[in-house]
């Protein structure tokens, strides 16, 4: 047993040795990649699409989709030239410490609302079942706080502590295919779930079909519209600039590809970033059409809703705890990598540092899961914010200062500066909007208890 134990530690070391960096193929780092893009990002565009319609979201998915992919463009380019694959040295040879504080905190921010992803637990495996599991079980089993902190220890802590990418490619490719399979089940139970055609004659009436309970007025809830504009609009940008920002691990990713070069980097960007829209339109359409108005922020939550139980569902559910569960340890490498920049950049590496940081993020981060409000609020607050910094602002700014050979009078510098503008006015009219929705609910909510409601 002994034997075999060292055996193993011998594997784990190898495989976590730095002289392994440059060995993830093509494939592997589009599952990788992959992996980085989708997340707990994918739940929320259905909310999205019901409160900005089917024509208006699809115009502002593409339009992510593309500046993403631009600012990728930028990003490789800037580290070429600026001769650091390092998001924060990168930021520190621009500007300074500021560049590097202004990468960093934006880079951990986004990673720690990444993490958040296993918070799905919370919404709890068993609690749509009709009948209690057995007495012994109640305490853990149906307890998401418990179940995060069980996976984390089990799972996540062991796949974060490897030190190279290249090889988390195979529990990348099976986070994509349980993403897969949730998508496959959207499509169809927006076949199996119905919608009503007329309204009840009375409002409040919760009419029920087979074992799916549909409540709230029905006046024209099942007729899909294709542009939308009310107080929740405000939350579609920033959620679509969460789901698809990975620029974080782009550079670490790019430093282990096999024969590495600009234009394959490139290319897995390009492929990654196609698989990655098909997914989210399609996840998006669905969900919406199956619920329409009632689409909540968080897309499964609105399953357990209206459905009480349903083995396919509880499946899915597993699904998709599998695949954001072995995403976190994706998003944590950036995240690392940004903390031991600021604390420890000229020191060698060591085991116990390597490990106390592994652990002292998944501690905060599970915690945050525990005590955050709600899912829409994380999409919103750090797509507005972080994600804007990343997607947007620091890509283009570090391309204008570092890549010297250009003019700022050339088409390249002017559409950089162009897209760096975009950013601010995206991040700077996300973020006032979300803030004055959060004042308005906050006043309706105290007017409401003022009335005794």
């Amino acid at each position: 047993m002994s034997q075999c134990f060292i055996q193993l530690l011998k594997i784990f070391l190898t495989v976590s040795s730095p002289q392994h960096q440059g060995n993830a193929s093509f494939g592997m780092s589009v599952f990788n990649l992959g992996n980085a893009i989708m997340g707990s990002g994918i739940l929320g565009l259905s909310y999205a699409m019901a409160n900005t319609g089917i024509a208006l979201f699809v115009i502002l998915l593409v339009a992510v989709a593309i500046f993403s992919l631009y600012s990728v463009h930028l990003l490789l380019k800037t580290a070429n030239e600026g001769g650091a694959l390092v998001y924060e040295q990168l930021g520190y040879k621009a500007f300074g410490m500021p560049g590097k504080l202004a990468a960093s905190c934006s880079i951990t921010m986004q990673n720690i609302g990444g993490e958040e992803q296993p918070g799905l637990l919370q919404t709890g495996i068993l609690k749509q079942r009709n009948r209690k599991p057995w007495p012994v079980l109640v305490e853990w089993y149906t307890n998401g706080d418990y179940l995060v902190l069980m996976v984390t220890a089990v799972i996540i802590l062991p796949l974060s502590l490897l030190r190279n990418l290249g090889y988390l490619g195979y529990t990348s490719g099976l986070s994509l295919l349980c993403m897969v399979f949730f998508l496959i089940v959207v499509i169809i139970k927006k076949f199996q779930i119905p919608c009503p055609l007329s309204e009840p004659a009375n409002n409040e009436t919760v009419i029920k079909t087979s074992n799916v309970s549909l409540p709230q007025n029905y006046s024209d809830a099942c007729t899909p519209k294709y542009f939308v504009f009310n107080s929740q609009t405000v939350y579609a940008v920033p959620i679509l600039t969460f789901a698809f920002v990975c620029h974080p691990a782009i550079l670490p990713m790019y430093e282990e590809l096999k024969d590495r070069s600009r234009r394959k980097m490139q290319g897995v960007a390009n492929v990654s970033f196609l698989a990655m829209f098909i997914m989210y339109l399609l996840a998006a359409l669905f969900g919406y059409l199956t619920f329409n108005v009632h689409v909540e922020p968080e897309l499964l939550h609105t399953y357990s809703k209206f459905y009480k139980f349903d083995v396919l569902l509880l499946i899915v559910r597993l699904a998709v705890l599998t695949a954001v569960t072995l995403t976190v340890p994706v998003v944590l490498f950036p995240i690392r990598t940004s903390v031991n920049q600021l604390l420890c950049a000229s020191k060698e590496f060591s085991w116990i540092r390597h490990t106390v940081i592994t652990v002292s993020l998944l501690v905060g981060t599970n915690a945050l899961v525990i005590l955050v409000p709600t899912i829409r609020d994380i999409f919103g607050f750090i797509g507005a914010s972080a994600a804007a910094m990343l997607i947007f602002i620091l890509p283009s700014a570090f391309y204008i200062k570092l890549v010297k050979k250009e003019s700022m009078k050339s088409v390249q510098k002017i559409g950089a500066t162009a897209f760096l503008l975009c950013g601010f006015l995206v991040m700077i009219g996300s973020m006032s909007l979300i803030v004055l929705d959060w004042i308005h609910n906050a006043s309706k909510s105290e007017d409401s208890q003022a009335n005794g409601h």
